[in-house]
């Protein structure tokens, strides 16, 4: 058994180096003349906004912190359920996974842009025939026993030629923006969501005690008005009346308390847990806030800030990118394959230089006819392009229609807060007459009773429309972007 020294060893490895410029001078060349087919994306198509916003008078003014635009109502138990939801929220968690799963499919495919290679050790036993075509028994030097000892690698690379991997990646690189976008729109839904619940539950309970105040004032009228019919005062028609109006203002208490009792459940689930999480909120009342008109900045500026129409922008660029990897597949393909190692019949020629072997495979197909499959393959990437464009172009226009319908609807609210309010203060000041002629004997109980229970039914009506400008405030929120960081760059012309 001989022995390879060093040196000898040091000579082998260099050429096969040398063996391997060649290849190498091939490479670079393939790298420096590939091109990219396909049509390049630089932006989404332009569609028409409108000048501005529809309603002349608004305040076009950036509005301030919209990524945590409920910090500025200063009611603590919506923000630990916001914190908790972003936290929790199993949507978000599915939204965070399906990023993972888009960054994988991106890393996957910028591997297949690298050389696949291999390594290998064998020792192989065998014997031949000695009856077989070749006398290996009676051949000198050539035993029908052997033992093989082989070690060596194996690469192989596809050139990307004409840019199919390319743009591959770039797909793949819009598919995994889209999902980052997709997961900042359930975020904005979900922050939406636990905000409506909570001022519902809360306006919920407001309006269920002012209610059960009204239902007071009635009963304390029915008692007054039986007691005057037991006197000859009042007839049973006065009682009727008193008691019909007692039921009707009892009866609005049962879908009351089901309406917040829904509300709070729905928190439970948004907040990643069972329904009766947040049962202890049905007897909170949310801390007090003033509504005002907000500024809700240019109409580009919505779309800027939108989740979906980024989103959307995304999924057209990846459209277009794989109408590229479709276009190459009408084009050759240069794949390249390499091997090498050492091989021996002992251990100790293993390593030496006239035991390496080596390969250098370079192949070249083109798909000269397949019945016109790849065309119509580039036609269908083609009209999945066209179905994205226009997919961008519905986005765009529900980004302003949503900011326009809630742009009018929190307004409207305001109005009819304002008028609610004013007509609070109207009954207030007439239930202060009311009762200053009651204590100078000028007026009944009952008048007093009747201008208390039309002071009841204007705070219960203010209650309800407080709530109702409230969940339009999310509503607009919503609608204008906010609940997320969005990006500062400019959005794509």
């Amino acid at each position: 058994m001989t022995h390879t020294d060093p040196t000898a060893r040091a000579c082998a490895l260099h050429q096969a180096i040398r063996r391997l410029r060649p290849v190498a001078l091939l490479l670079a060349s393939v790298f420096l003349t590939a091109c990219a087919v396909g049509p390049d994306y630089y932006a989404p198509p332009p569609v028409t906004t409108g000048d501005g916003w529809s309603q002349a008078d608004t305040v076009t003014s950036a509005p301030t912190d919209l990524a945590r635009w409920w910090s500025t109502l200063g009611d603590p138990v919506l923000e630990r359920l916001i914190d908790t939801a972003l936290a929790a929220n199993l949507d978000l968690r599915v939204a965070a996974a399906r990023i993972d799963e888009a960054r994988a499919l991106r890393d996957r495919v910028a591997g297949e842009q690298l050389p696949v290679a291999g390594a290998s050790a064998s020792v192989n036993r065998r014997r031949q025939s000695e009856n077989g075509p070749l006398p290996v028994g009676s051949m000198p030097g050539l035993e029908a026993t052997q033992t093989i000892y082989d070690a060596g690698f194996d690469a192989a690379w596809e050139a990307d030629l004409f840019g199919a991997k390319q743009r591959a990646l770039e797909g793949a690189d819009a598919q995994l923006q889209a999902a980052e976008a997709d997961a900042q729109g359930v975020r904005m839904r979900i922050v939406a969501e636990v905000a409506r619940a909570w001022f519902t539950a809360a306006g919920a309970e407001q309006e269920l005690q002012t209610q059960q105040a009204m239902l007071k004032t009635l009963e304390h009228t029915l008692k007054l008005v039986r007691k005057r019919q037991a006197l000859g005062d009042a007839s049973t028609s006065d009682v009727d009346a008193a008691y019909a109006q007692w039921a009707a203002a009892n009866a609005t208490l049962p879908g009351i308390q089901a309406r917040q009792r829904a509300a709070v459940l729905s928190l439970g689930v948004l907040l990643g847990a069972p329904p009766e999480r947040e049962l202890a909120l049905l007897n909170t009342v949310a801390t007090p806030f003033t509504l005002l008109p907000l500024p809700v900045g240019e109409r580009a500026d919505v779309l800027r800030r939108r989740p979906d129409v980024l989103a959307a922008e995304r999924r057209l660029a990846a459209s277009t990118a794989d109408i590229g990897v479709a276009t190459a597949e009408l084009f050759p393909k240069l794949s390249i394959g390499v091997g090498g190692g050492f091989q021996a019949l002992a251990t100790g020629d293993w390593f030496s230089s006239s035991s390496t072997r080596f390969s250098v495979l370079p192949l070249i197909s083109w798909r000269l006819f397949d019945g016109g499959r790849v065309r119509a393959e580039i036609r269908a990437r083609e009209a999945t392009g066209q179905q994205a464009a226009l997919a961008y172009e519905q986005a765009v226009l529900t980004a302003l229609g949503d900011a326009e319908r809630a742009l009018s609807d929190y307004r409207a609210g305001l109005d009819t807060l304002d008028r609610r309010q004013m007509t609070v203060e109207a009954t207030r000041r007439s239930y202060g007459h009311a009762k200053a002629r009651y204590a100078a004997g000028d007026i009944a109980l009952v008048e007093l009773l009747a201008a208390e229970r039309v002071l009841h039914e204007a705070e219960t009506a203010n209650v309800h429309a407080h709530t109702t400008a409230a969940v339009q405030l999310v509503a607009l929120y919503k609608a204008l972007g906010g609940g997320w960081d969005a990006p500062t760059a400019d959005f794509p012309a």
